[in-house]
């Protein structure tokens, strides 16, 4: 999901700055602090990265899911026989 931004131009008499705003809700996501240095790359004229030298470290650790653990492993599913003495299935005539 993308917050839209919009890019602001500040004039003055010995200086021109461009401001881009972090929206309140990703700021806090990401945690960031007071003063905190970040650095901008440009990837391309579309891409515009943000690098985090010293970011907080991850409260959750992601690990792969084991293969082994799970019964859904990518198998196909077992076809399903019916049962015998069912009283649903017709019975064959003699």
């Amino acid at each position: 999901m993308g917050f839209p931004t919009k890019v602001q131009l500040i004039k003055r008499k010995s200086s021109v700055q461009w401001y881009i705003n972090f929206p309140s809700a990703i700021a806090q996501a990401m945690e960031f602090s007071r003063g905190e240095i970040v650095e901008w790359i440009v990837e391309h004229k579309s891409l515009l990265a943000l690098r985090r030298p010293s970011a907080p470290a991850p409260v959750l650790k992601k690990t792969l899911p084991s293969l082994t653990s799970s019964p859904r492993s990518g198998k196909a599913a077992s076809p399903t026989t019916p049962k015998t003495g069912s009283s649903s299935a017709p019975k064959p005539s003699p």
